[in-house]
């Protein structure tokens, strides 16, 4: 079937002989905004979605999302944003995780589900049950997951900011994703919340910089080290580095922490 973005008489450059089903709203089908573009990159076994970033791209998000069949197929990863797929099982769940610097925005477009969110992994305290057209927020530093209860696939789809997977990631089963993250920690080292060591350090490379700082100032080590240790714990909690600094700065600023003032005022 053609598809025409500008409307009648102008043909679109290309067709697809696989019907997009139609799920009772209004039937929409995809598009790229360059037929050149993509006409020289390779389908994916997941008809026609795949990852289209970085390049400009509109698509009917609702019928991209009912069509897909995997697990997780990530639709688009740009620099600050990704969008991907998700199919949960009948009595299936996404997995409890947390993403420690990245916000998250789930919306489901077919099925019945449980939300849960908390601070920690075994206090998750926050509870809904959500289902077609629900969308679920969830901030950076948050375990969360949400379980199919209903009687369908559960379709939703994901928008991370900053992106959270690698360009044109396919996870056809959830035992594929798990697989995959198994493969990172035994063939390229260990993955932590999506980063390895190396990529740890460079996210923290800000406060380094800051500490080197200090050091020059002529602050002393014991209010440096206090300073940055606890930098440090925040960004374990889902603060930014620059968000980290920020805070404890203020606390030191404000008297909130009167343990700082006293060691910034410390003599070597």
């Amino acid at each position: 079937m053609y598809y025409t973005p500008y409307g009648y008489p102008y043909p679109y450059p290309y067709y697809t002989s696989n019907p997009v089903p139609y799920y009772g709203r209004n039937c929409g089908y995809y598009s790229s905004p360059n037929a050149y573009e993509y006409s020289n990159r390779t389908q994916s076994s997941n008809g026609m979605l795949k990852d289209y970033g970085p390049n400009p791209y509109v698509v009917n998000i609702n019928e991209a999302t009912l069509q897909n069949q995997t697990y997780r197929t990530a639709l688009w990863t740009g620099e600050h944003l990704q969008v991907t797929l998700m199919s949960i099982d009948v009595g299936d769940d996404i997995g409890l995780e947390i993403h420690p610097d990245v916000d998250q925005f789930l919306r489901i477009e077919q099925g019945q589900g449980l939300v849960q969110m908390g601070k920690k992994k075994d206090q998750l305290t926050y509870e809904r049950n959500v289902s077609d057209d629900f969308a679920i927020m969830i901030p950076a530093g948050t375990w969360h997951n949400v379980t199919n209860t209903g009687n369908t696939p559960l379709k939703l789809y994901s928008i991370y900011a900053p992106p959270n997977h690698p360009f044109g990631t396919v996870h056809n089963t959830k035992a594929d994703a798990i697989a995959m993250e198994q493969h990172n920690n035994n063939g390229n080292g260990v993955v932590i919340d999506g980063k390895t060591p190396d990529e740890w350090v460079q996210h923290t490379t800000f406060l380094v910089n800051e500490g080197l700082e200090d050091v020059k100032r002529g602050i002393n080590a014991t209010h440096i080290l206090q300073e940055f240790i606890l930098m440090g714990v925040l960004v374990g909690k889902g603060y930014s580095p620059e968000k980290a600094y920020q805070t404890v700065e203020e606390w030191e600023r404000t008297g909130e922490s009167k343990l700082l003032q006293q060691s910034k005022a410390m003599r070597w």
